[in-house]
């Protein structure tokens, strides 16, 4: 395996471990973690030896916070589409051909959220906040998570996490459907690997089809939604609320969105 700044991969057994090595930022997801684990998984995509492949993040106290927020000061309409439309590591773990778990050891919010949602399981530890707080900063969810945490918990439910920004403990997920399992922190680690190892247990070739199969049941029309929700975040950027979203974020402020 390559080495990473922002991750660390490790193989146990059949199963191989990516983790989002930011713990300093709350493991936020910039742009070159973003690319270095779309270059992580396309390492495992190929590995034989490896049938299922668990991602977590560093440190007790988050799975992914978000987006690294600094990013988007200064960052126009045009540039995030580019952003967005480069490869995406949503999409990389969306459609990698192997079983994927989110192992979700602490705040799962925004991008984080979005990434446990590109995942096929989510194990999370009773102390795991959940959220899609974009609405805060003046934007939406652009990651995948208007598309799939509406198909993963229905309209209403992921109308309303949306549209207040509001977060949600791990039992309350549970309920909704966002996550598979809740465990003690303590034993999270043991109950994900137990997990996932009974999964690397089936056929490799019966896993690709089963999981290739269930996407395409639940997602008639993802492709079109994803292309409209890129469009709606990329808007987002051209708006003074996002740039005083943005900015009342880093200066530790309440912001004082005007509509336009």
């Amino acid at each position: 395996m390559a080495s990473y700044e922002t991750l660390l991969v490790e193989k146990r057994g059949r199963v191989a471990v990516i983790t989002i090595n930011r713990p300093s930022k709350l493991n936020a997801l910039n742009i070159q973690t973003r690319a270095e684990g779309a270059a992580a998984l396309d390492e495992l995509r190929d590995d034989e030896s490896v049938r299922v492949v668990v991602i977590t993040g560093a440190g007790e106290k988050a799975f992914v916070a978000g987006a690294d927020i600094a990013e988007f000061e200064g960052r126009t309409s045009i540039t995030q589409r580019d952003v967005m439309t480069a490869r995406s590591l949503f999409t990389a773990v969306d459609t990698f051909p192997k079983p994927v778990i989110a192992m979700i050891n602490g705040f799962c919010l925004g991008g984080g959220c979005e990434l446990a949602l590109s995942c096929d399981l989510r194990v999370a530890s009773e102390s795991a906040r959940f959220g899609q707080p974009e609405i805060n900063l003046g934007i939406i969810p652009g990651g995948g998570g208007t598309q799939r945490l509406t198909r993963l918990v229905g309209e209403g439910k992921a109308m309303e996490l949306i549209l207040t920004g509001e977060m949600i403990d791990a039992q309350h997920a549970y309920r909704l459907g966002l996550v598979n399992l809740v465990v003690p922190a303590a034993d999270l680690e043991a109950k994900t690997l137990e997990l996932a190892n009974r999964i690397a247990e089936k056929s490799p070739v019966a896993l690709r089809m089963a999981k290739e199969a269930v996407k395409t049941a639940a997602r008639a029309n993802l492709d079109e939604g994803l292309r409209r929700e890129i469009d709606l975040f990329a808007l987002c950027f051209s708006s003074e609320d996002k740039d005083e979203g943005v900015r009342a974020f880093l200066e530790k402020r309440k912001p004082e969105f005007k509509g336009r």
